[in-house]
This record gives C-alpha cells, sequence and structure tokens, in this order.
C-alpha cells in the first residue's frame, strides 16, 4: 500500500526533502512553537465559541430579563458544560500567544537571527505579533459588557483620531459609529475569519521561509560541530518533542484558566448610562499610558489637518512599529547569519533589548498614574528615562563581565539541510 501511494504521491522524495530537515534543540527556540500552539488552541476553542455565540446588539428576552443577544450567548456558552472553562482557555491562549510571540522577537533581537538572510522572516514576526494583538482587540469587544462595549468605544475614538482617513476607517471597521447594529458581526467576522486566514497565511510564510533558510544554530554547534548542521530531524524526534510540549502546554493553559477564569460576564452588565472605568488589556496598556500623558487641550493644525491628543498619543507606538520593520536594514550585515550571536558580544544591541523592555514597563505603569498619584512631568522622565538608563547600565554590565566584544569568524555551512552530528 505504502510503495503504490509513494509511486502516486512522490512520499520517500517528499519524507527525504521535508521531514528530514534539521531541527536545533535549544530552549530559546520553543518560544515560537509555543506561539503556534497557542494559535492552534484558539482556533479549536474558537470553534466552539463561534457555534455558540451571537454577535448582533438586538434586546431579546433571556429568562426574566432583557438583554443584548451577545451578552444573553456568552451567558448561555457559559452555562454549558465547561463552556465557561473552554472560554476562558480561549482568552489566556490569546495572552500566551502575545506574550510568547513578543519574547520570540527579543530573542531573535538579542542573538543577531534577524541579519541577512532573514529580514523578511523578521518583518513578518511583527506582522504576526501585530495582527495576534488586533485579533485579541476584536476578541474582547464582542460579549458586549459593559467593560467590553467602553474598551471597543475607546478603540474607535482612537481610530477616528487618525488624520484624513481616521472617520472613514472607524466607521469601515467598526460598522459605523460604534456602537451600531454592524458593528458586532463585522468585528466577529474579522476575529474568527478574516485575522485567522492572515495569521495563518503569515505563520506558514513563516515557517517555508525557515525552512528554505534553514533554521539559524546554536552558538555550541559553531565548536561540537563546525561546518555541519547540528540537530535532530523533524520526523520523528522532532515531531515527538512537539507533541510533548503541546500536551504541556494545553495541560497548564487549562489549569491556568480553570483556576483564574477569565472576564466573568456577570461582573459587568450590558452597557448602561453609565461608563465604567476601565483600563485596556496588559498588552495595551503601554499605548493607554502615553494617552494619559497627552494633555486634552493637544490640539493643533498642520497643513490644513486637524491633529488631536489621541492620535499624539499613537505617534510613538506608530514610530516604534516602523523602526522595528527598518532595523534589519538599518543593522546590515553582509556574511549571512548563521549562528546565534551571544548576547556578550553585542552590548550595546543586548543594552537596546533591556531599554526595550524598560520603555514598556514604564509606558505600562503610566497607564495607572491616576491611581498612583504620577504627575505628568514624572511620567515622562520615567517612559524617557528608563530605556535609556536600562540601556546603559546593562551596556556597562556586560562590558565589566566580558570585556570588549570579540567577534567570531563565521563558517559556512554545509549545503544540505539534513540533521547531521560531529564526526
Amino acid at each position: 500500500m505504502l510503495r503504490w501511494l509513494d509511486e502516486r504521491l512522490y512520499l520517500r522524495r517528499f519524507y527525504d526533502k521535508f521531514l528530514r530537515k534539521a531541527f536545533p534543540v535549544h530552549h530559546s527556540f520553543f518560544l515560537g512553537e509555543i506561539t503556534l500552539f497557542a494559535f492552534m488552541t484558539l482556533v479549536l476553542t474558537g470553534i466552539f465559541l463561534s457555534i455558540n455565540f451571537e454577535p448582533s446588539i438586538r434586546i431579546i428576552q433571556a429568562g426574566t430579563e432583557k438583554l443584548p443577544a451577545a451578552y444573553a450567548s456568552v451567558r448561555f456558552i457559559d452555562s454549558l458544560p465547561f463552556g465557561k472553562v473552554i472560554r476562558s482557555i480561549h482568552h489566556w491562549a490569546a495572552n500566551v500567544m502575545i506574550a510568547a510571540a513578543f519574547l520570540h522577537m527579543l530573542r531573535i533581537l538579542v542573538t543577531g537571527a534577524y541579519k541577512k538572510p532573514r529580514e523578511i522572516n523578521w518583518i513578518i514576526g511583527i506582522a504576526l505579533l501585530g495582527f495576534s494583538i488586533f485579533a485579541a482587540f476584536t476578541g474582547y469587544s464582542l460579549p458586549f459588557d459593559a467593560f467590553s462595549a467602553t474598551a471597543t468605544k475607546i478603540g474607535y475614538n482612537i481610530a477616528s483620531s487618525l488624520p484624513i482617513i481616521g472617520h472613514w476607517f472607524a466607521g469601515v471597521f467598526f460598522g459605523g459609529e460604534f456602537p451600531t447594529e454592524h458593528s458586532l458581526p463585522r468585528l466577529n467576522t474579522i476575529h474568527i475569519l478574516w485575522l485567522p486566514l492572515l495569521l495563518g497565511v503569515l505563520i506558514v510564510g513563516h515557517v517555508l521561509i525557515m525552512y528554505l533558510q534553514k533554521h539559524t544554530q546554536p552558538k555550541y554547534a559553531e565548536k561540537v560541530a563546525p561546518g555541519k548542521i547540528l540537530g535532530v530531524p523533524f520526523w520523528p524526534q522532532q515531531a515527538l518533542i512537539m507533541a510533548v510540549l503541546f500536551s504541556l502546554f494545553v495541560g497548564l493553559v487549562a489549569i491556568l484558566a480553570s483556576v483564574f477564569i477569565a472576564n466573568p460576564i456577570e461582573v459587568f452588565r450590558p452597557p448602561g448610562p453609565s461608563t465604567p472605568e476601565v483600563k485596556p488589556e496588559w498588552y495595551f496598556l503601554w499605548i493607554y499610558g502615553f494617552l494619559q500623558m497627552i494633555p486634552a487641550d493637544w490640539n493643533f493644525s498642520f497643513l490644513g489637518i486637524e491633529i488631536g491628543p489621541q492620535f499624539l498619543g499613537l505617534v510613538v507606538p506608530i514610530l516604534v512599529v516602523l523602526l522595528g520593520l527598518v532595523f534589519p536594514f538599518l543593522d546590515a550585515s553582509r556574511k549571512k547569519q548563521r549562528y546565534l550571536e551571544l548576547p556578550s558580544q553585542y552590548p550595546w544591541r543586548t543594552g537596546a533589548a533591556v531599554g526595550v523592555v524598560g520603555f514598556f514597563m514604564a509606558s505600562t505603569l503610566v497607564a495607572y498614574r491616576n491611581d498612583l498619584g504620577i504627575g505628568v512631568l514624572l511620567s515622562w522622565l520615567l517612559v524617557v528615562g528608563t530605556p535609556a538608563v536600562f540601556t546603559v547600565l546593562t551596556y556597562g554590565l556586560v562590558r565589566l563581565a566580558y570585556g570588549p566584544k570579540q567577534r567570531v569568524p563565521e563558517r559556512p555551512l554545509p549545503p544540505s539541510g539534513r540533521a547531521r552530528k560531529s564526526d
């Protein structure tokens, strides 16, 4: 039977070309796989949730109450066996996906794995992180309780603040001035169809490019097997490792979701005349912090374009994304990057990576400035000063511990992508 299939589908050729590709075994590489596992979990749990969810703000009779259909359908999901846990797993998997993708990008930055020929995959990685956050936003807008409705309205106002295209873009994306009868159906379609398709295409492209270019090698491979690709073949060794890791991931997320039920629907009632004081999810807090730092009366015109405080709060996040996209071309290398660079070899880049973390930490802290009594001036000092201090301090500690930067000469890798070990 296998011979018959092989004669028609060329299974042996596929096995030799793709399933025997070498995968280096290094703990930091699993961050990318955890991101993939979180996406798979989101798709599986999302299928269950979408079957039982009605994306509508129309008022229906739910028992003795009249409730928006979306809100009532979430209550119905919670009433199903394990429904509340599955919804909670969906929530925590989204958080893990964003966190793992961010840490994965940070690892690539620290080890120089964004260099030639991997610039395209770096850009795809930024797009994956950005669209993952985008998908999370459209997801937590759907229950249409007071929290999600208020947070989504803030998102609508921010989108509307974009110069020239703001009102048009917000109207198209949110189905009019949120909330309208078209808002939830449109956000739901974007959330369960277009964004998963886009993320799936990006993930497939990311993996195919990695297969084509071959995985970067851990630094120890340069000494253990110089000039050779050190790793285990995808089938069956790497596939078995991934299966075990996926099982552990699902188990840990299920425990987390069972202990910490995400966003209990009964905490916030349906939207009412009063607006609750809400803060966005942690991955939006740094942007929220910037918005808190911009005075409400900062309005001015530029070339006839009205620019308000909400757009000014987005300027820095937009610059962060643009800097991330062009960074590989600012730090271009003529040689192909084959081995991961040690953080100690590039103290300034390591310091800059730690400074990025400090920037997000400070911006997130400023999101609570009203609760902590932090003034506007101190907020700006924290956001500007923290990354600078983190960068310089890390650079100094790396230089103190390892001395001047020493480059390790690169050795060419063989053209074959099969797993090999040292002779």
